[in-house]
């Protein structure tokens, strides 16, 4: 009897956790999480699911601990893990812009440039991260690992830190002001580099890779059916702001057609009374879940 084939996959604790299980629902996947356990359940026989911290994920991917793993560039860049970068997931714990890393200095600091902080104290959850950014630069300041609350420790603790933000908020809170960025950093699905040369794991792989994006890329986006006659059509498809070009079907009554498109939600309410000033009849608008170019 041949070995089942499973795919090791780790998900993110933490900040990304909660946003990641509910893409995977969206695509189709249930992941049910326990306080007790680290190995959440998945209504499919063929992923086996592990907690673990984005900031480790890329490492047990390189190692072959996990075959695949949810986590940010910025995680892979940290490590400088040998990893394949199966797709980029446009989403985070707060918005779907990416994240960025950001040196940082007090308000009143007299810093100006990162070059001013040659002989300085940085204090950073990315170490590697921010060694590597300093070196680029020609800077020959002091990098210590931070094991939280970063924003607070200047100007007691270091001169300057290195921090991640998506709003800035915190940044602000804390009376920090932004010297330059260090990095830009997105969600991506990654994978063990054998593993992603395995054909089955691939095919699974790049199927839930599939997946995921169409559910990203159906955000936002609802689909607007209609009924047109075709004296209107053209000023009808004028109005529409198709992602492609519309669906045209014919009815039975030959003067009319049914028109389908996908349009961004946020214009719906401003095209719709439009479309019905020019004729459109029995005007219905339906969510998008998934959507595959």
């Amino acid at each position: 009897m041949s070995e089942r084939n499973v795919l090791k996959l780790g998900i993110p604790a933490g900040s990304l956790q909660h946003s990641t299980a509910e893409l995977f629902e969206k695509a189709g996947y249930n992941i049910k999480f326990s306080s007790r356990s680290y190995f959440p359940t998945i209504d499919d026989d063929e992923i086996e699911c592990l907690l673990i911290r984005a900031q480790e994920m890329a490492r047990y991917v390189e190692q072959g601990v996990l075959d695949a793993g949810i986590t940010g560039h910025d995680w892979v860049v940290e490590t400088e893990a040998d990893v394949v970068e199966v797709c980029e997931l446009l989403f985070s714990k707060v918005s779907r812009r990416p994240v960025r890393w950001v040196l940082c200095v007090p308000n009143d600091s007299p810093v100006q440039s990162v070059k001013d902080l040659d002989g300085k104290r940085i204090a950073t959850e990315a170490v590697g991260l921010t060694k590597s950014y300093l070196a680029k630069h020609g800077v020959d300041a002091r990098v210590e690992f931070s094991w939280g609350a970063t924003e607070v420790k200047p100007p007691e603790l270091a001169d300057a830190i290195v921090e991640v933000t998506e709003t800035g908020n915190s940044l602000r809170a804390n009376n920090l002001r932004i010297v330059d960025e260090v990095l830009q950093s997105t969600t991506r699905l990654i994978a063990n580099k054998q593993a992603y040369e395995d054909g089955w794991k691939k095919t699974k792989l790049d199927n839930i890779s599939l997946m995921l994006l169409s559910c990203l890329q159906a955000e936002g986006k609802v689909g607007l059916m209609m009924n047109v006659a075709r004296k209107n059509l053209d000023d009808v498809l004028a109005l529409l702001p198709a992602l492609q070009k519309p669906t045209i079907s014919a009815l039975s009554d030959p003067d009319w057609v049914d028109v389908i498109s996908i349009v961004e939600e946020s214009v719906v309410r401003n095209i719709v009374p439009k479309l019905k000033a020019i004729g459109a009849a029995g005007i219905v608008e339906y969510p998008i879940n998934k959507l595959i170019d």
